[in-house]
């Protein structure tokens, strides 16, 4: 399934980022887009705070979806 990423998606890494202090299913926001399959994804806690904000490429997130997709 190959889906178009959008500003404000909420996603998840699928990969450990130890140098970035990030690990695999952390939660992130996308805040930009940087270049084709490039996006800028920041990372906050529940206050709010952001705690990372980096470039990733579409193959290290996924997109999570709150609503059924819509069969046909």
């Amino acid at each position: 399934m190959n889906t178009e990423v959008r500003i404000l998606d909420v996603v998840a890494l699928t990969e450990d980022l130890p140098e970035q202090g990030l690990r695999r299913g952390q939660v992130g926001t996308v805040v930009e887009s940087l270049a084709p399959d490039v996006f800028e994804v920041e990372f906050s806690d529940n206050e709010g705070q952001t705690y990372a904000s980096l470039a990733l490429c579409t193959n290290q997130f996924m997109v999570l979806y709150y609503q059924p997709a819509n069969v046909a």
